[in-house]
């Protein structure tokens, strides 16, 4: 539609136009304000809906971590053991603690299960590199054979690295390297197979029946052994000066290179003043749970623990306070043994292969 405008020839042309020009004027700034405000409204709004797809995102990454440990159940979970009641309320579902000195049982629970044990194997990979007493300043490098194929878990000694046999043995036994071990058993005479035949030897040597060992890590879920057999390594590992030294260590730096690694022992409890501990190994891998082997001085008592197939990640330690707080608080002569969850029988069970 066109509008026209008649204009008188003696009409003041600014007394007319000005005004018409502030009205145009007034309404395009309004059209422009209105357009801005639409813009900013909708820059909120996409920052908002962005904001919602981030915590969305979280709370489906959340389930699906959930979904996937759910969908990995320990052995132990598998086998209901985790159902089994005890009087400390541990979350390891299976346990054993005994007396080094008088070998008296002072909590027991699911002891002769046959579980995964983890890394509780790497302790047994030491006593063998111990004995065997080779040089321990001879270099070893990392090679491909060594990266993890089994869990695909990750090693800050990459392929190529050099280490000193005793190195290797240091961070296997302190900070449960997995590299570090599986190298000293591939390089150990004879190769792998051989090392691997000697584990189960000794363990045999040893009475511990019910163990096997597959490899030197303790990667594969096949390595498995009894809270009773464990119990029996480690009384026997003790005896090992240099084992009972390299697991104990809070810490240890390597030169890599041109670097310097800085790695950890993954037990804290070496590190708190409460705890005196002569020996110790930790580990993990979904079908074992948490595990745990310790020997350490309570209340004026040499006490070996084991907790297999704790529930948490920080569940192993707190189950190793409980005991702590438990023996403590009773007589060192005449210990009050609570009614704790056991088998029955003296064979072993196999709950997994």
């Amino acid at each position: 539609m066109i509008i026209q405008f008649v204009i008188p020839l003696d009409f003041k042309l600014h007394k007319f136009f000005f005004p018409v020009f502030v009205l145009f004027a007034s309404v395009a700034l309004s059209g422009v304000g209105h357009a801005q405000e639409g813009a900013t409204s909708k820059k909120a709004h996409a920052s908002l809906n962005a904001k919602k797809r981030v915590a969305l995102a979280a709370v489906k990454r959340k389930q699906l971590a959930g979904t996937v440990l759910a969908s990995k159940p320990s052995f132990g979970e598998v086998a209901g053991l985790h159902a089994s009641p005890d009087a400390l309320a541990l979350k390891s579902s299976v346990a054993f603690v005994i007396d080094q000195d008088t070998k008296e049982v002072l909590l027991h629970k699911n002891e002769l299960v046959v579980l995964p044990i983890a890394s509780i194997t790497k302790l047994m990979t030491g006593v063998l590199i111990s004995e065997a007493k080779l040089p321990m300043d001879e270099m070893i490098a990392i090679s491909q054979a060594d990266v993890d194929t089994e869990k695909g878990s990750r090693s800050r000694l990459n392929v190529g690295t050099l280490l000193s046999r005793g190195e290797l043995l240091h961070l296997a036994l302190m900070s449960s390297e997995n590299r570090a071990a599986h190298a000293l058993g591939r390089t150990f005479p004879g190769g792998l197979a051989t090392f691997v035949g000697l584990m189960n030897a000794k363990a045999n040597a040893l009475g511990m029946f019910a163990t096997s060992y597959v490899e030197p890590t303790g990667l594969s879920s096949k390595n498995q052994s009894s809270a009773r057999d464990l119990a029996t390594l480690v009384n026997y590992a003790y005896g090992d000066a240099t084992l009972r030294e390299l697991s104990t260590s809070p810490g240890y730096q390597v030169g890599v290179g041109k670097k310097t690694l800085q790695f950890n022992n993954t037990n804290r409890l070496v590190k708190s003043p409460d705890w005196d501990i002569g020996l110790q190994k930790t580990g993990y891998i979904s079908e074992a749970g948490q595990c745990l082997v310790m020997q350490a001085r309570v209340a004026g008592r040499k006490i070996i623990m084991v907790f297999l197939d704790s529930a948490g990640k920080l569940s192993r330690i707190a189950d190793a306070e409980r005991v702590r707080r438990w023996v403590e608080s009773n007589s060192v002569n005449s210990p009050k043994i609570s009614p704790l969850a056991h088998l029955s029988g003296t064979s072993s069970l196999v709950v997994a292969n």
